[in-house]
């Protein structure tokens, strides 16, 4: 194929038209190169999606914390608490921790 053949085909001359360059440039500015590209969006998107998730679960953990703060206001529970989570115990009583060998 000669120049000019190619000159006159028809989709050589879309190709080659101007406007087609300019906007083919922009197009290709904005999903690459540019601040705001399609690139960086996506990344912020990941990013979004990450901390939705742990804001999801540390209201999961709030709740559960609220939970067992309301049952911590009886005393008897307050007390269970304290025995199997500190050790604590009461004047004259002993206190016998057993561990389980769980490597067998």
């Amino acid at each position: 194929m000669t120049f000019k053949q190619l000159k006159n085909n028809s989709i050589f001359k879309v190709v080659t038209n101007f406007y087609v360059i300019v906007i083919t440039i922009f197009v290709l500015w904005m999903l690459f190169w540019d601040e705001n590209s399609y690139l960086v969006h996506r990344d912020f998107n990941k990013e979004l999606e990450k901390l939705e998730s742990q804001k999801k679960y540390y209201i999961e953990q709030i709740t559960k914390d609220n939970v067992i703060i309301s049952d911590l206001k009886d005393l008897e529970k307050l007390e269970k608490f304290a025995r199997e989570e500190y050790h604590m115990k009461k004047e004259n009583e002993d206190i016998f921790l057993i561990e389980y060998d769980t490597l067998q």
